[in-house]
């Protein structure tokens, strides 16, 4: 019995490697090329959830001490083929980046280029409005420093009413 169930694990390993390779070339193909393709990867995996089915009827002709490996076997194959009918979901709905250009237009990709740039400039506006904002405080207190300074020295440099004393 196990020998059988081993067989199918074979075939699944194979038809899965199969099917995953063909998934992964089907949103770089378009028209009829692509359309073969998806029925041919959508007839495998019909093939392999068969397989699953007859793995699940050689497990329950296991002995019961031995059903509980073969059975977590069969669950994580289940989970497998899951996988595998998302991305192959996935596969043909994705649009290669030709087609995608071609729909879009050649700057499909230009929306993220000029947020991209927009934060660029904007970091760079506030980095100048910052430097901007230091060099005025430097202004404002040189100027006030002038300012502190000139008078003293307007004083001493102003024409006395009182002539200077002799040496």
């Amino acid at each position: 019995m196990s020998s059988d169930f081993e067989a199918y694990e074979l075939d699944f390993g194979t038809i899965t490697a199969e099917v995953t390779n063909k998934i992964g070339r089907i949103p770089k193909l378009s028209g009829e090329e692509k359309t073969q393709l998806v029925l041919n990867v959508d007839k495998q995996l019909e093939e392999v959830r068969e397989l699953l089915e007859q793995m699940d009827l050689e497990v329950r002709e296991i002995p019961i001490q031995s059903r509980p490996m073969y059975n977590s076997r069969l669950k994580s194959y289940k989970g497998e083929i899951e996988k595998l009918e998302k991305d192959f979901k996935r596969s043909r709905i994705a649009y290669s980046d030709e087609v995608r250009n071609d729909l879009l237009g050649d700057d499909a990709g230009s929306s993220e280029n000029q947020l991209i740039k927009l934060r660029e400039e904007r970091a760079h506006l506030l980095d100048n409005t910052e430097k901007l904002e230091r060099s005025s405080r430097r202004l404002e207190a040189g100027y006030q420093i002038a300012v502190e300074t000139a008078l003293p020295l307007s004083f001493v440099l102003s024409p006395s009413p009182h002539p200077p004393p002799p040496c």
